[in-house]
């Protein structure tokens, strides 16, 4: 997207209220993005809190609507969805503990309802569940230092969790014990 220029904000100043207003709505109607972000840059009731929420309510529809022939690709797919949600919603407010809580939210929806998936001949939906593990925990050290502490615990058990499986064998990677914080 361009800068804008001296003139378009010479010719912005130069707009009515009204006209601005209709200028908004406009741009808004077009853009879901935009429409989040203008909704949580102005409204006092709609906070990180309330858009955890409506975020971890799309994370979970996406997750219950997957189908297909093969349900692990399906779901596979979905969680590659969730992490362009999750990408949405760190865009909107950015906030890396509301992308960290995400991630953290949908791999308990994953390992709480789906773990069964996990196994079998496609191991497509296992990678994509370690593949958000570990960018989770690319990101919890760059959070403050108080927080690495309560990431930690939960974060051990959903990675031992999938330390479980014998498909972390066959990963291009090998999958750390635990969380690994700088000293």
């Amino acid at each position: 997207m361009p800068a804008p220029s001296p003139d378009f904000k010479r010719a912005l100043k130069q707009l009515s209220d009204k006209e601005k207003e209709d200028l908004l709505l406009k741009a808004v109607r077009r853009d879901a993005e935009l429409y989040d972000l203008v909704r949580y840059e102005i409204l006092p009731d709609v906070d990180l809190r309330t858009l955890l929420d409506e975020h971890a309510e799309r994370i979970a529809a996406l997750l219950q609507k997957a189908n297909g022939r093969v349900m692990n690709r399906a779901l596979s797919r979905a969680l590659g969805k969730a992490a362009k949600e999750i990408a949405r919603a760190k865009r909107i407010t950015k906030d890396k503990r509301l992308e960290v809580d995400l991630n953290m939210y949908t791999l308990r929806l994953v390992l709480d309802e789906y773990p069964q998936y996990f196994e079998g001949f496609v191991y497509a939906f296992y990678v994509s569940t370690v593949r958000l593990l570990l960018r989770t925990a690319k990101l919890i050290p760059k959070l403050h230092e108080d927080l690495w502490l309560e990431y930690k615990p939960e974060f051990d058990d959903i990675l031992d969790t999938l330390r479980r499986h014998e498909k972390h064998r066959q990963l291009r990677y090998p999958l750390p014990t635990e969380l690994e914080l700088p000293s």
